[in-house]
């Protein structure tokens, strides 16, 4: 179940007018969090991103199912979590349960600055110029005004600091 403050953090997302993959940010940042403070671990990043991802699919964020350079299996369950989050119903418990120890088992290290950056690089380096472009311009629209202005002080900090 998705803490309370991660539902208030993404229902004022949706209010902003944030994409759907903003506000499921919410959820992906909350299970790294559960994972840092030893609630339970992931085989990799790339598995507890897709944990945040499926719950917030259950929570009802409009995400949608990826397209192509993922498994059927991966595209199947995707579409299972956005179904449950139409219909919302509780957790079966022993499922979740053997869902939880499993977990309980692996690592921590799948949240580490190393491995999530590690993961960041590598989903970048799939996107062409383009797409990195339009995503940038995009993010640009549905800031606010205040936002805005700080992200730009944070890009003439970078720049004066790469070109020293």
């Amino acid at each position: 179940m998705p803490n309370p403050t991660t539902l208030k953090r993404v229902a004022r997302d949706r209010r902003a007018g944030k994409s759907a993959s903003t506000q499921a940010g919410e959820f992906v940042r909350e299970e790294i969090e559960r994972i840092r403070a030893g609630k339970h671990g992931a085989r990799s990043a790339k598995q507890a991103i897709a944990i945040g991802l499926s719950k917030a699919r259950r929570a009802g964020v409009e995400l949608p199912v990826p397209k192509s350079g993922v498994s059927a299996a991966t595209r199947r369950k995707a579409k299972q979590d956005s179904a449950a989050g139409r219909h919302p119903h509780p957790p079966s418990r022993r499922r979740a349960r053997a869902a939880e120890r499993a977990l309980q088992r692996e690592s921590s290290n799948a949240a580490s600055h190393r491995a999530l950056s590690r993961q960041a690089h590598n989903a970048a380096r799939k996107r062409t110029p383009d797409e990195r472009s339009a995503a940038a311009r995009k993010a640009a629209r549905t800031k606010g005004a205040a936002e805005r202005s700080a992200a730009a002080r944070k890009a003439a900090r970078t720049r004066a600091r790469r070109s020293a």
